[in-house]
């Protein structure tokens, strides 16, 4: 079995949509990001790859390209990197995942992030455990400024 951590930041902004763990999250506010900056995905698409020392998301998937990655659904980044993960003969075991926001308030979202997750990986929705905390008012996440995710992974090896 490996383990792998993840964690990503992305900058809140005005007149962007908010997408977080595949989902699309009423609020004033988005993340702004090459991608669709999905922070939540981005940090777990980490903990996957650096599970298996495979480097990390900019370096398969980098903004360097044009615009191949430009507003890129994140759900499709994992698609890849879970195909990359089953290639070298892993499977999920299980995911825990935090976010960290002061608003919008996610823990209504969590199931819906979970069952887009668990379709998108090809997962029980069991498997993956999604929690959103705040910051206290503390820090950049606290001043609102941005949104921060930390994600662990727990892969099995299933065939040689």
């Amino acid at each position: 079995m490996r383990i792998g951590f993840g964690y990503d930041v992305h900058r809140l902004v005005k007149d962007r949509d908010l997408w977080l763990g595949g989902i699309k999250i009423p609020s004033n506010y988005g993340l702004l990001g090459h991608s669709d900056a999905d922070v939540l995905i981005h940090a777990l698409c980490d903990a996957l790859l650096g599970a298996l020392a495979m480097r990390d998301i900019g370096y398969h998937f980098p903004d360097t390209k044009g615009n191949e990655y430009e507003g890129i659904d994140s759900k499709i980044l994992l698609r890849k990197v879970m195909q990359m993960i089953r290639e070298k003969g892993y499977e999920l075991g299980n995911c825990d995942i935090t976010v960290c926001a002061e608003k919008p308030k996610l823990n209504p979202f969590i199931p819906q992030m979970q069952t887009c997750l668990a379709e998108v990986m090809q997962v029980p929705e069991g498997d993956i455990s999604i929690k959103a905390t705040t910051t206290e008012k503390l820090g950049f996440v606290g001043r609102e400024e941005g949104m921060a995710a930390y994600a662990v992974v727990l892969l099995n090896k299933v065939s040689e």
